[in-house]
């Protein structure tokens, strides 16, 4: 079963995300992450979208629900503080098992979820709107010329 495998489940780290690469069904290519969430490792289970799922690890698509072409993994992890995803930007929290927005601009929100699930080890990709395409953050050629300020006028 290596198709769809995104990495070892102790890749993921504890108190931060595992960024890789997505493509829709429009083939666009995406970021999404992966998190821990607290519970231990059920072997063949799916997630998809119900917090009471059992995955020792969650997934989601890597932006803020705030203004969603921010990042909440800028590539070297996306910061945590207990159980819950902060949006640099924002301040927004996610709770990191559910995706739910507890705190900041978005209260209320849901992370867009990914299905993946945990087998022997391995974390894997089953959400058939997606296709793992590799690890790490969408690489661009643009210098970082977009502004990344989210002041409003």
């Amino acid at each position: 079963m290596d198709a769809g495998r995104i990495t070892a489940l102790s890749n993921v780290p504890d108190d931060s995300t595992f960024c890789f690469r997505v493509t829709d069904e429009s083939g666009q290519e995406r970021e999404a992450i992966l998190v821990t969430n607290g519970v231990a490792e059920t072997d063949g289970e799916e997630r998809g979208g119900d917090a009471a799922d059992d995955e020792p690890v969650a997934c989601w698509l890597n932006y803020c629900q705030h203004f969603t072409h921010i990042k909440l993994d800028k590539g070297s992890g996306a910061p945590m503080r207990d159980g819950e995803l902060i949006c640099a930007n924002h301040g927004a929290y996610f709770e990191a098992d559910s995706g739910h927005c507890t705190f900041g601009p978005c209260e209320g929100a849901y992370l867009t979820d990914l299905a993946v699930t945990v087998s022997e080890g391995d974390v894997f990709l089953t959400d058939a709107d997606y296709e793992f395409v590799g690890p790490g953050p969408i690489e661009s050629d643009d210098l970082d010329r977009a502004s990344s300020s989210n002041v409003e006028f």
